[in-house]
């Protein structure tokens, strides 16, 4: 798999640089965990200029006032301002949003970088829907990610379909869901590669443990 070089975090995805370095893929994403008190969540535990329907939406399911909601809370919370997203997806978001430290729960910051970054996502997959069909085909997805920065080979992208198949033999198409997933099981796996590639070489030696620990939250989420 090759990458072009762009800043990438994940509250923005933004557009490849034309005059990237040549990267295999993008630099590492902005760190979103400051030392903010969560004890209890006003509008100052969210970044400056966070939107009120952000912040409305994440008290509204956090009902014990804790500062923190678990992955049902987030379902429900992105269903206010997105769509209801499957738990596999939701689990997706949370493993990879949430603070190293915590358990599986995010705080008021992470969840603002998540819902800008699900905004932006919803503006790729519009741009690439370009029948305006809610649902994109594997090429539209090829083209998408690589507006991303992730230029999947074709043997990859066959793979990443191949899991919403039916079985029925028609066209497999994504829904806003299924794409998110996709892209976040390749950026996922991709961040925790450039771990192990600081060279930005392309390649890696790895254990099995390492491997496995890779692999797993991905597959299970």
């Amino acid at each position: 798999m090759s990458y072009h070089s762009q800043s990438y975090a994940p509250s923005a995805p933004p557009a490849p640089d034309p005059n990237g370095s040549g990267y295999p893929y993008p630099p590492a994403p902005t760190n979103y965990y400051g030392h903010t008190s969560y004890g209890s969540h006003g509008q100052s535990d969210f970044p400056p200029g966070t939107h009120p329907e952000v912040i409305r939406s994440f008290q509204m399911v956090d009902r014990d006032r804790s500062g923190f909601i678990d992955e049902s809370e987030l379902q429900l919370a992105l269903s206010s301002g997105y769509q209801r997203f499957s738990l596999g997806t939701i689990r997706l978001l949370m493993f990879l949003f949430k603070n190293p430290r915590d358990s599986l729960r995010i705080r008021p910051k992470e969840f603002a970088a998540l819902w800008s970054c699900l905004g932006q996502w919803r503006a790729i997959f519009e741009r690439f829907d370009r029948d305006r069909s809610g649902k994109i085909d594997s090429m539209e997805l090829r083209d998408a990610l690589y507006s991303l920065g992730y230029a999947i080979p074709p043997s990859v992208l066959q793979v990443l379909i191949s899991r919403y198949d039916d079985g029925s033999g028609r066209r497999v198409e994504l829904n806003f869901d299924s794409f998110v997933e996709c892209g976040m099981i390749v950026k996922g796996l991709t961040e925790k590669f450039k771990e192990k590639d600081p060279r930005y070489t392309g390649s890696a030696t790895l254990t099995y443990d390492t491997f496995m620990s890779m692999i797993i939250p991905f597959l299970v989420a």
